[in-house]
């Protein structure tokens, strides 16, 4: 549920309550507050397109509460905004800036764009990072800059605004589902966004600063992250502008969406939600922890029907831990759906067993599977909050390789275990997934497939942290689908797709993915794709 907060009551005049520097002047807010105990990013702030109002977000928000507080503002004149004097940039850029919040994330919409890159510029102790959808680095070509809105197009849209407001909004309702998949079906749900009552000046002033406004100094200046979305059918922003806003800013991530229109954000909503969820969660570090316990914890309802090879692993695991250890406390770290605690349990039945999670959705399924389990503490490996000399037995199947920083992890576990304490845990090795790695570099260079640590490299951490190691193994296991969907699906639905920090950029649609499946069809044998993992099991004493 929304919170509106709007300041100015209905019956004041714009004149009065509108005075330049005063304050005294609010926009239109949405709240959603955040879905998640523990916000995963900033606050995030979204400003529409033109002819529309906040309500435009209603595809995204369902995504972006689950991992911030999300603030929506009316643009000056639209929504429940109320009209202002003059639609100018700084002025409106002012507006906008008192009332974001202290940090935040900015996503923009065409006109929400187009504003968002110059308070980015402007403003860059407020805005951690910003998103873009449907954004060009112009709206209207000139001489140097030719890939936009041809001028002769966007003066004829302007006349018919003022000469037939009600009929050219009917025609942009048009443009903003034009080039969809399905433009039918998509036109009913944006004409409903646009509303010809709540035309007032600032529309047309809008329009106006649409046409002068030149955002590539801005762009090129940027020093935050960016993250800027094209549709590849858009009707009013050409994906050819995909080149020459890249040129001006290498650093920005630039993705054009195929089959999609002007609302790109409504032609595939899943799609662009996942996108900038996937940015925002992704930080300059080979593995981001936030990303992680995001990636798992969407997983969570569909991990256990695909996590036939965790298990198996798992129940070798089982057999090399100690059957009839003295245990006091016995960890199942990185326990997911909790599959195996109980059977810790049943190991262990004296045992205080405690299932640990990075990932706050995964202890909710397993808190509703396993209702016999009580003890379920959700904490990051590296960080774990438990005192020294504490824990007897640690569990851990497939869950390390997601921690960088192996000294540091292997120092951690080291604390909490008590002399003479044991680990018994699986990782994987470099090998892992390596047909996805060929096939996806025949691509692009991107990072598409999780990275990780060397056999010798992890033992070499084990030993420097003071662990004697009494096992280790080394097994290929290759699982065997009949089509690639299969593969990739199961991978999404175990959370473990790629989270590294490599991020591609260009066309995310048909061409490439066609590439890359015809490039792992060369892997095809007996009628099968196979899916290497690389497994290392390790058993390992204080």
């Amino acid at each position: 549920m929304r919170e509106v907060k709007n300041e100015l009551s209905s019956n004041e005049s714009v004149v009065d309550k509108f005075v330049v520097g005063q304050g005294n002047y609010k926009l239109s807010e949405y709240h959603y507050p955040c879905k998640s105990k523990t916000p995963l990013v900033e606050n995030i702030a979204l400003l529409h397109g033109w002819g529309t109002n906040s309500d435009s977000w209603s595809t995204l928000i369902p995504a972006l509460e689950k991992i911030a507080k999300v603030i929506a503002l009316d643009l000056p004149g639209f929504g429940k905004s109320d009209c202002i004097p003059d639609f100018n940039l700084d002025e409106v850029l002012h507006l906008i800036a008192q009332q974001l919040p202290e940090k935040c994330v900015l996503i923009g919409w065409s006109l929400g764009g187009v504003l968002a890159v110059q308070l980015a510029a402007r403003y860059p102790e407020k805005i951690s990072r910003l998103v873009t959808l449907a954004t060009n680095a112009k709206f209207v070509a000139t001489g140097d800059y030719q890939t936009a809105m041809l001028p002769s197009v966007n003066a004829q849209f302007n006349q018919g605004f003022e000469r037939d407001t009600a009929a050219t909004l009917k025609l942009f309702s048009g443009l903003l589902a034009q080039g969809d998949l399905n433009e039918r079906v998509l036109l009913k749900k944006v004409r409903s966004l646009i509303t010809p009552g709540a035309v007032n000046k600032n529309w047309l002033q809008a329009l106006h600063l649409l046409t002068e406004t030149d955002n590539r100094h801005a762009l090129a200046q940027l020093k935050q992250e960016g993250l800027h979305l094209l549709a590849a059918q858009d009707a009013l922003v050409p994906a050819s502008a995909y080149e020459p806003m890249l040129a001006l800013n290498p650093k920005q991530n630039l993705k054009i969406i195929a089959d999609a229109g002007h609302a790109i954000h409504w032609s595939n909503p899943e799609l662009v939600s996942n996108l900038i969820v996937d940015f925002l969660l992704d930080l300059p570090t080979s593995l981001d922890k936030k990303q992680v316990a995001y990636s798992f914890s969407r997983a969570a309802k569909t991990y256990d029907s695909v996590a036939n090879l965790q298990r198996y692993v798992g129940n070798l695991l089982l057999g090399i831990a100690d059957k009839n250890a003295n245990a006091e406390i016995v960890l199942d770290l990185g326990c997911g759906t909790g599959y195996f605690t109980p059977k810790l349990q049943e190991m262990y039945p004296e045992s205080f067993i405690v299932g640990v999670d990075i990932a706050e959705g995964m202890l909710r399924v397993a808190g509703e599977n396993h209702r016999n389990q009580q003890n379920w503490l959700c904490a990051d490996a590296d960080f774990l909050p438990l005192a020294s000399d504490l824990v007897d037995i640690i569990f851990s199947n497939f869950a390390l390789q997601w921690c960088t920083d192996l000294p540091h992890l292997f120092k951690e576990i080291k604390r909490i275990l008590k002399p003479g304490g044991k680990c018994v845990f699986t990782s994987l090795g470099p090998a892992t997934l390596h047909e996805l790695k060929t096939a996806w570099s025949k691509v692009d260079s991107h990072v598409h497939v999780n990275q990780f640590h060397e056999s010798q490299q992890l033992l070499g951490y084990l030993e420097q942290a003071g662990f004697q190691i009494i096992h280790f193994e080394n097994k290929i296991e290759v699982m065997k689908f009949e089509n690639l969907s299969d593969l990739t699906r199961s991978l999404k639905y175990l959370g473990a797709h790629n989270i590294n920090a490599g991020r591609g950029t260009g066309l995310t649609g048909r061409k490439r993915i066609q590439a890359f499946k015809q490039a792992y069809e060369e892997f095809r044998n007996h009628e099968l794709l196979p899916a290497t993992y690389d497994i290392l099991y390790l058993k390992v004493k204080k």
